[in-house]
């Protein structure tokens, strides 16, 4: 998990993250999409960037994905699904796979973390760990 401080030395959730699970490499970042929020209607929208790498020497296609998304509430929505924007990728080593998407939230921070479902070409399966990651509106952090 990666982490920062902030001024007065508490530790916060970054709004990026770098996992590794068998190979299977996954950064994101997240950011806050202001002209598509509304704070006066409890609506914040957050935007975040995936890359998954395989760095390993197996190919992985990735079959599903599991969210565990957190507001500042507390309040936890967990999405599953099958592949990611609609593809199911095969990742040979040596390749990558990008993604955009987003994520609502009623409170201005919140985290999301998750796993993807992945089988190697010899039909092995494997989770390979998404890393938690912040979701901040920027008025919000210090």
């Amino acid at each position: 998990m990666v982490k920062q401080s902030d001024a007065s030395g508490n530790r916060r959730l970054s709004t990026t993250s770098d996992a590794r699970t068998r190979g299977i490499r996954v950064l994101v970042r997240s950011i806050y999409v202001p002209e598509r929020s509304s704070p006066s209607d409890e609506n914040y929208f957050f935007a975040y960037r995936i890359r998954i790498a395989n760095e390993g020497d197996e190919t992985a296609q990735l079959v599903s994905r599991e969210w565990l998304i957190t507001d500042a509430g507390g309040n936890v929505e967990v999405v599953r699904g099958e592949g990611v924007v609609g593809e199911q990728p095969v990742l040979d080593p040596g390749e990558a796979f990008e993604y955009e998407s987003f994520c609502p939230l009623p409170t201005p921070t919140g985290s999301m973390q998750g796993r993807y479902m992945m089988v190697t070409s010899h039909g092995e399966a494997f989770e390979a760990r998404i890393a938690p990651f912040a979701l901040a509106a920027l008025h919000t952090v210090n």
